[in-house]
């Protein structure tokens, strides 16, 4: 049997910046998601529920887990913030600026789990890479590699939070490290960024009011009250990180994996709007954009184009129209609303 130190160097052969042991049990905090789903917090996201016995339990995913190996990714690279995205521009999520990095963290996981399985007679795993059933965070709090922040993102106190995580649930008993301590303080910077009040308190978002949620993952026609909030936000949203102070001097990845693609940095909202579908489709076939998919850009990119000057906005909107997405109902209500938000604002305007 190799020792946790072993596993940790192997970890870093195989392409991860930061790897830790926890103990496979079920953990205090892993109990809060049940009722986090029961207050609706978590929107469309039936999922959850759907695979709850297997996040508070991880012997629900594998019978002889002993451990679970977390594992992380700095991928913070030079480049500029979304709080200061210019007027007309757009801001997509930096994590998405790269490659997919649910295709590159599983590549990297099975480079390590051959490792492993070599050294380790009798060797059983299951790996999740976000899209797996197993509360990632809950682990890599368990195992040091960070604490859970007031806006629920994982923060390093070297390193920041700009980290991708990736877990291996193992019958390997593995030392398990001891869990990173709370540093958020008195701090509220990120409660009090959120444009759309979604951090509801310290360690709580409501998924339904958070940009990410409404940008990527609901199927449904953003909610009127909240479609302002989209404004230059048009893909995730990095707000409650941008102001982190644990993220002034965060890390930065030279890895080829994460480095942004060319239009990914601050694009402006009528040039992606002019995108055709057959570009936007090609465009994020390896790219982590495809969780969102054609249509809820397009959704989100008419919301974005409601703050435009009219002649801007027009121009967004026309081009939205075009193409073959426009068809689907809550693309058409998003152009529908966003035309009569520039409107009223022209009306406005004239008037005075």
């Amino acid at each position: 049997m190799i020792s946790a130190a072993v596993v940790k160097l192997e970890a870093i052969e195989a392409g991860f910046d930061l790897c830790g042991i926890a103990a496979a049990a079920p953990h205090p905090k892993l109990a809060r998601l049940a009722s986090w789903i029961d207050e609706g917090r978590a929107g469309d996201m039936h999922y959850l529920r759907e695979s709850l016995d297997e996040r508070l339990d991880v012997t629900k995913v594998l019978p002889t887990a002993r451990s679970v190996i977390s594992l992380g990714c700095v991928y913070n690279t030079r480049a500029p913030l979304s709080i200061d995205t210019p007027p007309g521009h757009a801001f997509i999520s930096r994590y998405a600026w790269g490659d997919d990095y649910h295709d590159v963290l599983k590549r990297r996981v099975r480079r390590l789990l051959e490792r492993l399985a070599a050294a380790i007679p009798g060797l059983e795993a299951v790996s999740c890479v976000d899209a797996g059933p197993v509360q990632e965070r809950v682990f890599a709090e368990q195992a040091g590699l960070g604490w859970i922040g007031k806006n629920t993102c994982l923060i390093n106190q070297k390193l920041g939070s700009w980290i991708f995580l990736a877990a291996i649930v193992t019958n390997a008993e593995l030392e398990p490290d001891p869990p990173a301590t709370d540093h958020c303080g008195t701090c509220t910077r990120c409660i009090d960024a959120c444009p759309t009040g979604a951090i509801v308190e310290p360690w709580t978002v409501d998924a339904t009011r958070c940009l990410s949620y409404l940008t990527i993952e609901t199927r449904r026609m953003v909610d009127e009250p909240l479609r302002p909030f989209v404004h230059t936000q048009v893909f995730g949203c990095d707000i409650c990180q941008d102001v982190c102070p644990w993220n002034r001097k965060a890390a930065v990845s030279d890895d080829p994996a994460w480095q942004p693609r060319p239009g990914l940095q601050m694009p402006t909202i009528v040039e992606l709007a002019c995108r055709t579908d057959a570009e936007w489709r090609a465009f994020i076939r390896n790219s982590a954009m495809r969780r969102a998919g054609v249509r809820r850009i397009r959704r989100s990119l008419a919301l974005a184009a409601a703050r435009l000057p009219v002649e801007e906005a027009e121009r967004a909107l026309a081009a939205i129209e075009r193409e073959p997405s426009s068809a689907f109902p809550d693309v058409r209500e998003a152009v529908d609303w966003a035309r009569q938000q520039v409107k009223e604002t022209a009306a406005e305007v004239g008037g005075r």
